[in-house]
This record gives C-alpha cells, sequence and structure tokens, in this order.
C-alpha cells in the first residue's frame, strides 16, 4: 500500500558504461531526486542473478560447503551456490551448481522465492531452491577459484552453527529461515 508521502521513484538523466569486472559490469547512472529536484550520480553493479541450495539427503542431514571467501577473508560455512549462467533458468543453474559444488544430485526440487541481495546498488536476485532426496552420485567438481569442503549436518548441528555465527552469510541465513519455517510447519 503507497501513502503520499512515501518515497518516489527517481528519474533517470542519463547512464554510463564503467569497467567490466567480471562477475559485475558497472554503470553509473545520474538521477533526479523527486523531492529536491537535485541531480545525483549513482553507482550501480549489474550481475547476474545467484541461486542457492538447500540439499536434504534421505536421512534429513543438510549438505554444507565449507569455502575460503576472499572478501571477508576467512573460510566459511554456507550452502552450495553460485551465479546463473546465460541462458539457464535459475533451476537449471541450481541443479548444475549442486552438483559441481557437491557432487550430490537431487530427486525433487521446491522453490524457496528469492531476496535482493543489496537493492541499494545490485541488480540481480538471489533464488532459494530446496533440493530433497540429495544423494553423492558424482565427485565434485568446483570451479578454478573455488577450493571446497562438503560436509552434512544435521539440523540441530546447522542451529547451532547459526547461533554461534559459524554460519554468517546473510543469504544463506534467509535460504535457512524459509526452509526452517517450511520444515516447523511440517512437523
Amino acid at each position: 500500500m503507497s501513502k503520499k508521502n512515501d518515497p518516489q521513484p527517481w528519474k533517470l538523466i542519463r547512464a554510463e558504461e564503467g569497467p567490466d569486472l567480471r562477475l559485475f559490469r558497472v554503470k553509473y547512472k545520474w538521477m533526479v531526486n523527486p523531492r529536491n529536484g537535485r541531480e545525483l550520480k549513482r553507482l550501480v553493479l549489474e550481475t547476474p542473478d545467484w541461486v542457492n541450495i538447500i540439499a536434504l539427503t534421505p536421512e534429513e542431514k543438510f549438505v554444507l560447503v565449507r569455502q575460503y571467501r576472499f572478501g571477508s577473508d576467512r573460510v566459511t560455512l554456507e550452502i552450495p551456490g553460485g551465479v546463473v549462467d546465460p541462458g539457464e533458468s535459475h533451476k537449471e543453474a541450481a541443479v548444475r551448481e549442486l552438483q559441481e559444488e557437491t557432487g550430490y544430485t537431487a530427486g525433487e526440487w521446491e522453490y524457496l522465492g528469492s531476496v535482493e541481495p543489496n537493492p541499494a546498488f545490485l541488480t540481480n536476485r538471489c533464488h532459494h531452491w530446496l533440493a530433497l532426496n540429495a544423494r553423492l552420485t558424482h565427485t565434485p567438481a568446483p570451479d578454478e577459484g573455488e577450493d571446497l569442503a562438503v560436509i552434512t549436518l544435521t539440523a540441530e548441528e546447522v542451529r547451532a552453527a547459526v547461533h554461534t555465527g559459524e554460519i554468517g552469510h546473510v543469504l544463506v541465513l534467509s535460504a535457512l529461515s524459509r526452509v526452517m519455517n517450511l520444515w516447523n510447519t511440517l512437523l
């Protein structure tokens, strides 16, 4: 429901391409603030959509990965995920990423929805998928820039890892909150 005093969309005056940073394309946008008419330059990062996957084994264990993250300069505990490639649906990307990163494939897939990773300057969405009856069927084949260790945890162990901060990636927490809410309604 929109109200009279709610913020309004800004008018784009012009846009200029910035450097192409492999995963991100920089775009500079000159916008007009509708409240005061002032022109402001803003930076936007155009990037493909992302996916992440909550994979549950037949024994109801979560399939997770430990990996080094360059931005935080630490090893993190996360769910598998990655970039949606050109011409690929987000479900196809989820199936591919789960197999590449973990070697697991799943018999049943359920879409959990999507979120905006950071709408202040990113153009993409992160799509959450639930993969049920996930089984180890392949050898993991991570990307060149990835060094992954695959582990499985119970729901209680995952909750503990969230509580202690061992799992702290906000997109992972978003997906986990959706599946935990779903899980609680099913139990």
